[in-house]
């Protein structure tokens, strides 16, 4: 069953407030474990829809990339450069 786009982004939007004062930055598989029944595609769709919308960045160390909250973590300063 397709993910239910703004439920989905919903869904991802809070588990990421939640976390917010633990971690700034999460893997995509954070996100996979969201949607256990759902096939990786479609929740890199989700999260490709966010980062075009500016509510989520990605953040890369050169070897990894993250997915973070925009204007949240240690990246925000550098956002925009």
């Amino acid at each position: 069953m397709p993910l239910d786009m703004e439920a989905a982004k919903a869904e991802i939007m809070k588990f990421c407030e939640q976390k917010s004062k633990s971690k700034s930055k999460f893997y995509f598989n954070d996100f996979t474990k969201l949607f256990p029944d759902a096939k990786a595609r479609e929740v890199k769709k989700v999260l490709t829809a966010l980062v075009q919308e500016e509510k989520m960045v990605f953040w890369s160390s050169g070897s990894t990339t993250m997915y973070g909250m925009a204007g949240a973590g240690k990246q925000a300063a550098a956002e925009g450069e």
